[in-house]
């Protein structure tokens, strides 16, 4: 027995030596991990913390972000569109609405050439300019001012660093105005809505995040593959740097500190650890889902481009648009709608709460609080008879065509050879209409209300999201999508912490941000104290 214990403790020394060459190894790995990835922490942490800054505690306001909901005057509407068609020698079109402004009201037509001609219901005149004239009166309207010169106006049809696929709607029109803040506003005057604004503050601010957040300086030198490898490499660095940080700081400093040779600059040490545990699952956490989120960013944006436009004849409009069997005194809006081989008028009404309401002229009877809500009813263009229900058919439809890239399916549409949709088959196991945004689904990031929920029975549980208004594809997503989105939302945007109010949380965001960045400021002067 005597002679065994030598043996072991010869064993146990032999071992504690391999053990103290793994430790600094692991140490060494550390520092370099640490420094490589210095500067890629300071960009995302300053970065990060403004986003709270400029979206919540900062952010800018409009006297305006929608329409006022207010039905149409129909002693305007002297002209059906068949007949102003008719009279600007228009046989084909995409879509029609009615639209008011400037003391007008306007047949809104789009050509098979998908431009917006504008023609005025008690004329039948051209409007000639009439979407840069809409787009003007739009963000007028939106901002409140009717004084300040616009410098500019012009058509994106594409995204840019400034107006980011974020903002969803396309094609836009951006206004500059002639103001101290240098106000840009931009409006879809397909629909009308505000798709964002941004003052010289916020201009700065987008500049910056896209800049040392999403690093799109690199897509301007390569392209956006390169981009999204980099960040992930780089992130998947700052995890191990974290991990091996907890492991040395954390689990193992005991051992660690007796093999420290450096114990007499053990001042910033102390706080690099102790900061750097507590902090180190966030930087975890932030570093996981912001990679995770950008392995969704491969593929380009192409929902601005989902929408179902036939192509209408004026003989596929039999009747007139001013004969319409419907409460005039409620009609908000027009538009056609093709669906099992006919044609319909698809027709908005506002919901009247307020009784009294008899004219639109009647300013004073009108509450735009009480009556704010509208509903949808369809009217068959050769009948001029209501079809009930149309709405969420007519949604499923549009579901089955975007699932089958944009091919009819075969249930919905008529077609000489048409191809088997992906979803024609499967059932639904959800369907319903969303008029507010929903956080932990489809949230406001969506941009379009209302829309029809369609979820499928599918194993990936694919659920779209329509908004039929304007025939589009407001959203997908299934069940990858999801948990990327929780990932996102609870770990990068601190959804957890919603329970505390929005200002709690994002205070939360800025003290975490900031503490990552003073723990990898430490860390680079531990590193040149030590060289």
């Amino acid at each position: 027995m005597n002679k065994n214990i030598p043996e072991g403790n010869s064993s146990k020394k032999k071992d504690s030596k391999i053990v103290k060459k793994i430790k600094q190894k692991m140490y060494r790995w550390h520092r370099t991990l640490g420094i490589i990835t210095l500067i890629p922490v300071i960009f995302w942490t300053l970065s990060g913390l403004m986003h709270p800054f400029m979206a919540h505690f900062f952010k800018p306001q409009i006297s305006n972000e929608k329409l006022e909901v207010k039905p149409i005057d129909k002693s305007q509407l002297h002209y059906s569109v068949q007949e102003v068609l008719q009279k600007n020698k228009i046989t084909k079109f995409k879509n029609f609405r009615i639209v008011s402004f400037e003391n007008g009201t306007y047949y809104q037509v789009k050509t098979t050439k998908d431009d917006l001609l504008y023609f005025n219901a008690a004329t039948a005149k051209s409007l000639e300019n009439g979407d840069q004239k809409y787009a003007q009166w739009l963000s007028r309207y939106f901002l409140n001012d009717q004084k300040s010169a616009i410098k500019s106006t012009e058509l994106l049809t594409e995204f840019t660093s400034q107006y980011k696929y974020v903002n969803r709607y396309l094609p836009v029109y951006k206004l500059s105005f002639d103001r101290p803040d240098a106000m840009q506003v931009y409006v879809e005057t397909a629909s009308g809505k505000l798709a964002t604004y941004n003052p010289k503050s916020r201009q700065a601010f987008i500049w910056f995040f896209d800049t040392f957040h999403n690093w799109s300086f690199i897509d301007a030198i390569s392209n956006n593959s390169l981009r999204i490898i980099i960040m992930i490499l780089l992130l998947s660095i700052i995890s191990i740097s974290a991990l091996s940080g907890i492991v040395i700081y954390g689990l193992l400093w005991k051992q660690f500190k007796k093999t420290d040779s450096q114990n007499q600059k053990k001042g910033l040490r102390k706080y690099h650890r102790q900061i750097g545990i507590w902090i180190s699952l966030f930087t975890l956490t932030f570093a996981f889902s912001g990679g995770y989120h950008a392995t969704t960013k491969w593929e380009t944006y192409t929902l601005s481009k989902m929408v179902y436009e036939p192509v209408f004849e004026n003989k596929d409009v039999a009747i007139s648009s001013n004969r319409l069997a419907l409460d005039w005194n409620r009609l908000e809006n027009l538009s056609l709608i093709t669906l099992n081989d006919s044609v319909y008028y698809r027709c908005q009404l506002v919901v009247l709460k307020n009784k009294k309401y008899e004219n639109p002229k009647s300013n004073s009877k009108w509450d735009k609080k009480e009556n704010s809500k509208s509903e949808v009813i369809y009217i068959n263009t050769a009948t001029n008879r209501v079809t009930p229900n149309i709405d969420l058919e007519y949604a499923k439809f549009l579901a089955l065509y975007f699932s089958n890239n944009g091919t009819k399916p075969a249930c919905c549409e008529m077609d000489e050879s048409p191809e088997q949709s992906t979803l024609e088959n499967v059932s639904l196991s959800e369907i319903k209409i969303l008029n507010d945004f929903e956080s932990r689904e489809y949230g406001f990031v969506n941009k379009r209300l209302p829309v029809v929920k369609l979820a499928f029975d599918t194993p990936e549980k694919t659920t779209y999201f329509i908004e039929t208004s304007t025939s589009r594809l407001a959203a997908v997503i299934e069940n990858s999508d999801t948990i990327e989105g929780y990932s996102f939302a609870i770990f990068h945007k601190f959804l957890f912490m919603d329970w505390a109010g929005k200002n709690v949380r994002d205070f939360t965001m800025v003290v975490t941000a900031l503490t990552i960045l003073l723990v990898s400021i430490l860390g680079l002067f531990l590193f040149l104290k030590n060289k």
